[in-house]
């Protein structure tokens, strides 16, 4: 009987699961969609027990592709940062899951920052005052869902919590360190909830999981329809950070770039760093006990501009759009920043807008496609000349995902602006992989990290290959171009 890791990705538009053998190769697969409801301008939330049921219907199909396999752990990997409450006596969800992209207590956070919080914030969470992380959200949740309950009534939870929580019949309050790290009331270089932060969002310290490693037998399966009971549930992780333990970033300074709607940047550390502004710092996974912990940054519009820019200059597809901008060698200082709804990291800067600038009568459709190729990779550079600055380690290997890393042109701009190699990760699931090669680690189905970095599932490397002067006169435009979405 083959035997696998059952791999949990719960996301935030779909809930999948994979099986993973021991050669790392994944042998079947299984999703479901979750609906997200905006019910005010800004809010953005999803149903606790349609999670589960997507969740349980995603592994259903994976498991039915893969008939007789043996189950040896589950591991979960989850979207971070969306926040939920259920009454610890029932289970029964109180309120919705307040999404990562709801902006419902956006004044919350205004008014904490107008009173001088925000310094102190940073200090302790390696995070900014605002309302994608969950600290303000619980309050709303508290206010609005949990009056008349007292702190032993509630558990409150990120949604690998909520998933261990299904998963052992309703008795382990628990979740991973990278997940209580994005909330917002942990304390990342002690390694705890903190008294102050949940004083000031006004939190009882009772509710909150239990935190524990990311490779971990945090529960076993009891009472969960369509798995037998005593499975171990073996790994949590954040998403972003299951990605980068999925690619093998295990080295000091290694890190990735997941290319998507936006991209998510993250890169390894030993220590906690007070992160400079316009990026994060957060603990990328714990193992045995320490915790590695990360760089981060979020550009909100990444591949996104290419199918705007594509209807925009009367084009078929993004393949045409691509096509068009390989003609041109340069753009001949056409410059596109994409601040189509603001400008993400390093920036951060709600109010600046989408810009098209240097046209002259010489210019053409195919250097403003250029131009929205080359806005991919200089917002990239951006985030890691921050990174670099502030880095004791500097940049190690570093690996690239989404669908545009497998486009040859865009990667090779790419390395060129950041003028560092490239490795594509071969894997599309690199979330639900880093979860499973975790829960593996934790029952001995792989004997240790060497061993994951063995398996050597990687795609081809990418040379950077632009001379310096060429590189920081194109940069110059750029910075130029940034200082004018923000006049």
């Amino acid at each position: 009987m083959t035997k696998a890791i059952l791999a949990i990705d719960e996301g935030t538009t779909n809930s999948k699961a994979i099986l993973v053998v021991e050669s790392g190769e994944i042998i079947s697969r299984g999703s479901c969609p979750v609906e997200t409801r905006h019910p005010q301008s800004g809010w953005v939330e999803q149903d606790a027990d349609a999670i589960w049921t997507s969740t349980l219907s995603a592994i259903r199909s994976c498991l039915a592709a893969a008939p007789g396999t043996e189950i040896a752990a589950i591991g979960i990997s989850n979207q971070r940062e969306s926040i939920l409450a259920w009454d610890r006596t029932t289970g029964d969800p109180l309120g919705p899951v307040i999404t990562w992209q709801c902006r419902r207590t956006a004044e919350a956070c205004d008014k904490l920052k107008a009173a001088g919080h925000e310094d102190r914030v940073i200090e302790l969470t390696g995070l900014p005052l605002d309302p994608m992380f969950p600290a303000t959200k619980v309050g709303w949740l508290l206010e609005n869902h949990c009056k008349g309950k007292t702190a032993a009534d509630v558990c409150i939870g990120t949604v690998d919590s909520w998933l261990i929580w299904k998963l052992s019949g309703n008795k382990v309050h628990a979740c991973d360190a990278s997940n209580a790290s994005r909330t917002q009331l942990y304390d990342i270089s002690k390694e705890r909830w903190d008294e102050s932060l949940c004083a000031l969002f006004d939190v009882p310290m009772e509710m909150l999981p239990k935190v524990q490693n990311s490779s971990h037998i945090f529960t076993e399966t009891f009472d969960v329809d369509g798995l037998p009971d005593g499975i171990p549930v073996a790994s949590a992780i954040g998403d972003s950070h299951a990605a980068l333990f999925g690619h093998g970033a295990y080295g000091l300074g290694d890190g990735k770039v997941t290319f998507g709607t936006g991209s998510s940047i993250m890169t390894t550390m030993p220590d906690f760093v007070v992160p400079p502004t316009g990026i994060t710092t957060t603990i990328a996974w714990s193992l045995d006990g320490k915790p590695t912990y990360a760089f981060e940054g979020n550009i909100l519009v990444s591949a996104s501009i290419l199918p705007w820019t594509a209807e925009l200059l009367g084009q078929t597809d993004v393949t045409a759009l691509l096509d068009l901008a390989q003609t041109v060698e340069d753009t001949e200082g056409v410059m596109l920043v994409p601040a189509h709804v603001g400008l993400g990291a390093p920036h951060w800067n709600s109010s600046a807008r989408g810009l098209v600038c240097g046209l002259s009568f010489n210019s053409g459709k195919a250097h403003v496609a250029r131009a929205a190729a080359e806005s991919m990779a200089f917002q990239v550079h951006d985030v890691f000349e921050i990174i670099m600055q502030h880095s004791s380690h500097g940049i190690g290997r570093l690996f690239v995902d989404g669908g545009p890393s497998r486009n040859p042109f865009l990667m090779e701009m790419v390395a060129n602006y950041v003028d560092h190699s490239l490795i594509i990760g071969e894997s599309t699931e690199a979330s639900a992989q880093g979860a499973a090669y975790l829960a593996g680690l934790a029952v001995g189905f792989w004997r240790d990290i060497d061993a994951i970095a063995a398996l050597g599932r990687h795609g081809s490397r990418i040379e950077p290959d632009m001379d310096g002067t060429q590189r920081e006169n194109a940069l110059a435009m750029w910075r130029d171009a940034i200082a004018r979405t923000m006049l």
